[in-house]
């Protein structure tokens, strides 16, 4: 699926919204593992990737080839500060109406506007792909992410008080949320 999009960021710089290209890797890769570093309410640490820039790669050719997934990556001044994209949940019958979103941006580029972007972005992915669910989980004290999950449209509809289990503090409950396409 391809997407490129320029927007104007809070602070008056241009960033650009596009579909991660094979060319992509090894920088989305290096902000994928920093932004795992950078908070504790991603799913994995750094030390558990074993992803490698060819392995990357591929997932970013595979995504941009795909007619229902999309990996976006924001690009400030010639530099990947953030990756989000959309998933599908399973192919079968029961499932193909329900697709995932994920997001991470370098700790730097938080607050100028690239999150909001990247989720509008990811929405309308969804939408012309045909999806009519779009679902994340966030952990419960992330109140800034699922402000503007709520500011999208997204609901609550279930919450995991032992959803993750972080190295640093504890138990993290996740807040299931959705939002219907349709």
């Amino acid at each position: 699926m391809k997407y490129s999009q320029t927007i104007t960021l809070k602070n008056g710089a241009d960033c650009i919204l596009r579909n991660g290209t094979a060319n992509d890797a090894e920088a989305a890769l290096a902000v994928f593992l920093s932004t795992h570093q950078q908070t504790d309410n991603l799913l994995t640490y750094p030390d558990e990737n074993q992803t490698t820039v060819e392995d990357e790669a591929q997932y970013l050719k595979d995504k941009t080839l795909s007619h229902n997934e999309i990996e976006i990556v924001a690009e400030v001044a010639g530099k990947i500060v953030g990756t989000a994209g959309i998933s599908e949940v399973g192919s079968c019958y029961k499932l193909r109406h329900r697709a995932e979103f994920g997001i991470g941006i370098d700790r730097e580029y938080w607050g100028l506007g690239i999150g909001s972007a990247m989720l509008s972005a990811c929405i309308d992915c969804a939408k012309k792909a045909g999806y009519s669910q779009l679902e994340l989980n966030v952990v419960s004290d992330n109140h800034s992410a699922i402000a503007m999950y709520k500011k999208a449209g997204f609901v609550e509809f279930g919450r995991n008080p032992k959803g993750f289990r972080s190295r640093v503090n504890g138990y993290q409950e996740l807040v299931y949320m959705r939002l219907d396409l349709e």
